[in-house]
């Protein structure tokens, strides 16, 4: 019995030996035949070269210039090793007295651990010219690796950079989020930089090597080279941006130059920064100046500046008011000079009145008094409802990130954001633009552009991606009776800038007939971060209201609108209508109009 028992556990010891011999020797074999042509075979990931943004005609607005890095290997910053790496920067800083020591040190460290195998990235970006005569040197030395590596720029600095936007270092967000911008270490952080980043950046290749157990490449065995240079030809015309941008200095401001189709040529927001600044690291000295810039440059006031529309925002009301079939088409009221609700009065712009205003002249004149009564009789459900529906609380869905959306108020948004009850006086507030109504330049852009063709288009910066066309976007969004109301709405328009009691008339100059509306808005209050940084002889300008004129022409056959607002600027005609008139006239020398 004891023998058989001996004998079983012989038996059971042997099997279990002679099943993992076999594991460790056959079955497993595949298993490490795989790990080791992992540990001398290598994919390479090749990044692509990011696509380079053109205007309409096909100049440069950002391209890449051609530099190399510099790598070097790792674990050089132990105690044994250090001294190779001080050499190494010495030799570098031979050639490149610009480098500082210590910033290379202390970015290799930064870097370098035992677990990293890579080479470790000392410079990211020199000049082509200024590496070229030690080339040859710098690619001899055993640690030290030299690569091609392109870098961003933007040949017109400041011109359009709020819609260019720029490319700069990534986070460790963006590269996790992104395979392609943990190549690179570079993504596009404002403009269409960033709207299109995935687009510009293109597609990885990629290339399989043999190399040693220290990482050491031996030979190259296959290659897949990757998808890029996405370029994009935009709409924006580079000159007449340059143009608008000599007759804006020292305004604070948005401009928008929008043809029938959406197609923007021209788009600014003031004042600008150089997007140069922000590819390699801007430094904490300009950084310093553009952040304390009271007139806040990195604000996209083109999408992102929410201000009241004032009189500019009437001929929609008045569509508005039309609409609502509350207020007939031959309707006059009496203007005296102001409206009293209440224990309060309030004032048209024009102190003793406007007498008997109809339509067409409550938008020529801009009679306050007109708006005031209809807006009371409508209710500001009704009149929000109906400018809601002409797109003003809603994103224009141009080709910018972030795009804001502005607010047209009615009683369940003032219930919902502060619990109260809404005031018949808002409503006469909100009629001219005034009170909790706010806009944002493009938004106003796609409304002039709505009024003056009967639809509404989608705003673009696109012309084309490589050579495939971008197709504009329409929308319809008026009844057939708001169609045939238009005519009262275009005629007000057309008399604000050619009759004798127009309010832009006296300012418009043009070699074409174009309708418009002007509108003044009042600055209800200084933002706290900005007060704080005004000194008291400023103040002034800082109360003083914002100037708004939005435009299309020719009158009779809509091809461009332009939409100019001056913060600060005062009388909308006066201080925006000199300037609207010098871009018709460039557009009509450059054949713009059919």
């Amino acid at each position: 019995m004891k023998i058989k028992i001996v004998l079983t556990v012989l038996f059971v010891v042997w099997t279990v030996l002679i099943v993992r011999i076999y594991n460790i020797t056959i079955k497993s074999n595949v298993y490490y035949d795989k790990l080791a042509t992992r540990n001398t075979i290598k994919k390479e990931l090749i990044a692509p070269i990011r696509g380079e943004i053109l205007d309409i005609a096909g100049k440069p607005l950002a391209i890449n210039q051609f530099g190399f890095k510099i790598l070097c290997k790792p674990h050089l910053s132990h105690k044994k090793n250090n001294y190779i790496l001080e050499k190494e920067i010495d030799f570098l800083i031979k050639m490149l007295p610009d480098l500082k020591k210590e910033k290379l040190i202390k970015a290799y460290k930064r870097k370098d651990s035992s677990y990293n195998h890579h080479n470790i990235e000392l410079i990211s970006f020199v000049e082509y010219e200024k590496v070229l005569p030690f080339y040859s040197y710098i690619n001899l030395r055993k640690n030290l690796t030299i690569k091609p590596a392109p870098r961003r720029y933007y040949p017109y600095g400041k011109l359009a950079s709020h819609v260019l936007g720029y490319v700069a270092k990534a986070n460790r967000r963006a590269m996790k989020k992104d395979k392609i911008v943990k190549l690179t270490h570079y993504v596009g952080k404002n403009g269409l930089e960033k709207y299109y980043n995935h687009y510009l950046q293109g597609k990885s290749g990629f290339r399989t090597i043999k190399v040693t157990a220290f990482n050491e490449e031996m030979k190259g065995l296959s290659m897949s080279q990757p998808d890029q240079n996405k370029n994009i030809t935009t709409t924006l015309d580079i000159e007449l941006q340059s143009y608008i941008d000599k007759i804006f200095t020292g305004l604070s401001g948005a401009v928008v130059v929008m043809k029938k189709d959406g197609s923007i040529l021209a788009a600014g927001s003031y004042p600008e920064y150089n997007l140069n600044s922000f590819v390699m690291g801007i430094s904490s000295k300009e950084w310093a100046v553009l952040r304390d810039d009271i007139n806040l440059p990195f604000t996209n006031k083109l999408i992102n500046g929410l201000y009241p529309p004032g009189s500019i925002i009437k001929p929609s009301m008045e569509l508005a008011i039309l609409k609502s079939k509350r207020v007939k088409k031959g309707t006059q009221y009496y203007c005296d000079g102001g409206l009293k609700l209440g224990k309060r009065t309030f004032r048209c712009w024009k102190t003793l009145g406007h007498g008997r205003t109809d339509m067409v002249k409550a938008i020529r004149e801009s009679c306050d008094y007109f708006f005031y009564k209809a807006s009371k009789k409508v209710g500001i459900n009704l009149l929000a409802k109906n400018l809601k529906r002409y797109n003003l609380e809603h994103k224009t869905n141009v080709d910018l990130p972030n795009e804001f959306i502005g607010t047209i108020p009615d009683k369940a948004w003032k219930r919902k954001k502060y619990n109260r009850s809404w005031y018949v006086g808002e409503t006469l507030n909100a009629s001219i633009g005034q009170g909790n109504v706010l806009v944002t330049p493009m938004q106003m852009a796609q409304n002039t552009m709505l009024i003056a063709t009967g639809r509404l288009v989608t705003p673009h910066f696109v012309k084309a991606f490589n050579d495939v066309l971008y197709k504009p976007k329409y929308k319809e969004v008026f009844t057939e009776q708001e169609k045939k109301n238009l005519k009262f709405i275009r005629k007000g328009m057309r008399d604000v800038c050619s009759h004798p009691s127009g309010t832009a008339t006296r300012f418009i100059h043009t070699k074409i007939k174009i309708a418009g509306k002007t509108g003044t808005a009042q600055v209800i209050g200084i933002p706290q971060n900005i007060k704080k940084r005004i000194a008291e002889h400023d103040m002034s300008y800082f109360r003083r209201s914002h100037a708004w004129l939005t435009t299309y022409g020719p009158y009779k056959d809509p091809q461009i609108s332009v939409t100019i607002l001056v913060e600060h600027g005062g009388h909308g005609g006066m201080i925006a209508g000199p300037i609207v008139s010098k871009i018709y006239n460039y557009l009509k020398k450059k054949h713009y109009f059919k």
